[in-house]
């Protein structure tokens, strides 16, 4: 008697179309990621950089320019109530009872759209710059030229002796304020390591036993081991970078005996793949073996011995 068949699991049929839905959303991921950091990043420049730059600029401005005037300041009117003449020019009043140009008040009339006129000659004003001199076309591009001098004159300052003496005076009244300057230690050896000119010199890719034996781990030679730690174990050293997976500059520094670290022929993009891809990718996964350790192990060694025979008893 044959032994019946189980059941067709009824989830199988699920398979083939959760693996096309998973495979369209590696597809998509990367991008939507993107573009919503990128959008994230624009949001907040607009908010916190750019509208109060623009909002002191506009105050500053409008100082300048506005041009406001009460009723006692024309002579009798030669026109309607709601707008006079003096010296030539046209005024148009507003609700507060004061007058501007009428210039300013049709251009800013004329933009407004849906939104109600400005009750007051500040507001007009600070509309008016809006819709004329602090456009988004025409306010971006003199913020990056601007921001990107700035930046350059704060390099040569920072260059000279001044400059580092009054950085070190900032620094240290921050390092006095409890959470500032843990914050601010943190982001400063970010900085320091994405934008300093000095990149880190990696010699070579090897895999070492970490976090015990039997776990192999790819890390990045990035130097010499520490004079201390070697003359406490007795033999030359090397500083490796145990890189995290997907992150590789999130992970963190060890120091190992460089008999115990094997070298593995392949190059810093394909190790940096290998971590990002958390293994997906295995560079020369057909064609390039992994170089074997140069010692052999106590059971390899015992393994490779003859066995004794009767007569050496």
């Amino acid at each position: 008697m044959t032994p019946a068949k189980p059941p067709p699991n009824p989830k199988s049929g699920l398979r083939p179309f959760r693996t096309a839905v998973f495979r369209g959303l590696g597809v998509v991921l990367p991008p939507l990621i993107t573009i919503a950091i990128l959008l994230w990043l624009g949001g907040t420049i607009q908010n916190y950089v750019l509208e109060p730059i623009s909002a002191g600029v506009q105050n500053i401005v409008v100082r300048l320019i506005q041009d406001v005037r009460k009723p006692e300041d024309f002579p009798a009117p030669e026109l309607a109530d709601h707008s006079r003449m003096l010296n030539g020019v046209a005024y148009a009043k507003l609700e507060d009872k004061t007058f501007i140009p009428k210039t300013v008040y049709d251009d800013v009339d004329r933009h407004r759209g849906e939104d109600p006129m400005p009750r007051t000659a500040p507001y007009v004003y600070q509309a008016y710059l809006r819709v004329t001199y602090l456009r988004p076309a025409v306010m971006i591009p003199l913020f990056l030229c601007g921001f990107i001098l700035i930046l350059y004159l704060l390099g040569k300052l920072i260059a000279a002796g001044v400059g580092r003496f009054t950085m070190g005076l900032v620094e240290r009244g921050i390092a006095r304020v409890p959470f500032v300057r843990s914050v601010y230690s943190a982001v400063k050896q970010v900085s320091s390591f994405l934008l300093n000119e000095r990149t880190m010199d990696v010699s070579q890719v090897v895999a070492v036993e970490y976090p015990r034996k039997g776990v192999w781990t790819l890390g990045l030679v990035t130097g010499v081991g520490m004079p201390a730690i070697e003359g406490i174990v007795g033999e030359e050293c090397i500083s490796v970078m145990i890189c995290t997976s997907p992150m590789p500059m999130a992970g963190f520094t060890i120091n190992v005996r460089k008999s115990e670290a094997i070298d593995l022929n392949i190059t810093l993009d394909q190790a940096i793949q290998f971590i990002v891809s958390c293994g997906v990718v295995v560079p020369g996964s057909k064609d390039l073996p992994l170089a074997a350790p140069d010692r052999e192990s106590p059971r390899q060694i015992a393994d490779d011995q003859p066995p004794e025979s009767d007569g050496d008893q």
